[in-house]
């Protein structure tokens, strides 16, 4: 992003080296560093549960992961046992849900070319 038009604009401005960043490339950056944010957040949860769930977490603490652990081990869905595995699965579903709207969200503002018009 340094080779942009705008950045050497500034510099030949008389922008010393940390005000181009300060105010060309970070307002420019921030869509991109939001979304990778939220992504790694995401992936970071995901791989949490799944290694629960596989087993690989605290037997002791009551989280997401070991829930579904558990279901799949006392077969909680063969028996039918539905309110063993519903409430996990809408957790997990509202907050990658909310998680997703929050990076568009954080998109929306900060990228010029998505806001509305008023």
């Amino acid at each position: 992003m340094k080779q942009r038009g705008y950045v050497q604009v500034a510099r030949l401005s008389g922008m010393n080296s940390l005000e181009v960043i300060t105010k060309e490339l970070l307002p420019n950056l921030l869509p991109y560093l939001v979304g990778t944010f939220v992504t790694s957040i995401s992936a970071a949860v995901l791989a949490a549960i799944g290694l629960e769930m596989l087993g690989l977490g605290p037997f002791e603490a009551p989280t997401l992961g070991m829930t579904l652990y558990w279901v799949n081990y006392n077969a909680a869905i063969i028996n039918g046992w539905w309110w063993w595995w519903t409430p996990p699965i809408i957790v997990i579903a509202v907050l990658f849900t909310g998680l997703f709207l929050i990076a568009v969200g954080l998109d929306e503002l900060s990228n010029p070319r998505l806001r509305n018009r008023v």
